[in-house]
């Protein structure tokens, strides 16, 4: 089945309170990375309609920090779906509600496997993209996928061949 990357659309809303932060006031790394993790799970769900675990978390790099009492705005939206993973971009905004106004937190990208009911990797639905945006973000992401590998050591740097092409002629 073919789905398109706003099938899996996900935007979770969280309120920054004291709990949430650091000495500093701030929103705390940590608390983040766990909104961001259920956000991308549940876009992953949407779009293949399956239970999900996180198999990898992409350079988490925090632009701008997110001060105790705005909110915060994660999307998360699938872009690319290979055998039985899939990949899922975010970006977090935060918002001052009472000054009215937003900002580019971070982005991310997390992959996720989609399994059976024995906890197995299962095939899932094909994406896709239809916008100029997606096309782009599902390019990049067989070239992020191969960095992916490499770096865990599921693949030779040789054999990437979508990242050989960047750099050989």
């Amino acid at each position: 089945m073919e789905k398109k990357p706003g099938d899996s659309l996900v935007v979770m809303t969280e309120l920054v309170l004291p709990n949430d932060t650091n000495n500093f006031g701030n929103l705390m790394g940590g608390r983040l990375m766990y909104w961001m993790d259920i956000a991308a799970a549940l876009s992953a769900m949407k779009h293949c309609a399956a239970p999900v675990v996180t198999a990898s978390v992409d350079n988490i790099s925090f632009e701008t920090p997110i001060k105790i009492g705005n909110v915060v705005h994660i999307e998360a939206t699938v872009t690319r779906a290979f055998n039985s993973s899939m990949e899922v971009h975010l970006n977090v905004w935060g918002e001052d509600a009472i000054q009215q106004y937003r900002y580019k937190s971070n982005e991310a990208y997390y992959t996720f496997v989609a399994l059976d009911p024995n906890g197995k990797p299962r095939k899932i639905n094909t994406l896709v993209p239809q916008t100029a945006e997606e096309k782009k973000l599902f390019e990049g992401a067989l070239r992020r996928r191969q960095i992916r590998l490499i770096l865990g050591g599921k693949m030779k740097p040789e054999d990437a061949e979508e990242l050989k092409a960047l750099f050989v002629k």
